[in-house]
């Protein structure tokens, strides 16, 4: 089993920046996908980043198209963290924001979230305008 649990969230004003980060306990393989989702009441869960090891300090991330530039996605294996640094956040970037981890590399099948066996309790974002 894996457990992940997220902090960093809050409230922002428009403009300013929060760092989210997902401690990942238990049985965790560092070539599988991690991302962030996010979802605001009354919507779907939506897909926000992801990010998969392909070689030794070697990365693969990608975003969906509203945060390209504003957000970066991280992790840190050795540590068993994975990180979403926001920044120039507006009022519709406020969700719940979740960390998942998928048993293994998801490929480019990583936009669903079915496909992610792992997730965590979510941490609220707000921002203010």
């Amino acid at each position: 089993q894996v457990q992940l649990v997220e902090s960093g969230g809050g409230l922002v004003q428009t403009g300013g920046s929060l760092r989210l980060s997902c401690s990942a306990s238990g049985r965790t393989a560092s070539s599988a996908t991690m991302a962030w989702f996010r979802q605001s009441p009354g919507t779907e869960r939506e897909f926000v980043a992801t990010i998969d090891s392909v070689a030794v300090r070697t990365f693969h991330t990608r975003y969906t198209d509203s945060v390209k530039g504003r957000f970066t996605i991280s992790r840190d294996n050795a540590e068993n963290t994975l990180y979403l640094e926001m920044n120039n956040l507006k009022p519709e970037d406020t969700a719940v924001y979740s960390c998942a981890a998928a048993a293994q590399s998801l490929g480019n099948n990583y936009k669903r979230h079915e496909n992610y066996d792992y997730w965590g309790q979510g941490t609220q974002v707000t921002v203010s305008s």
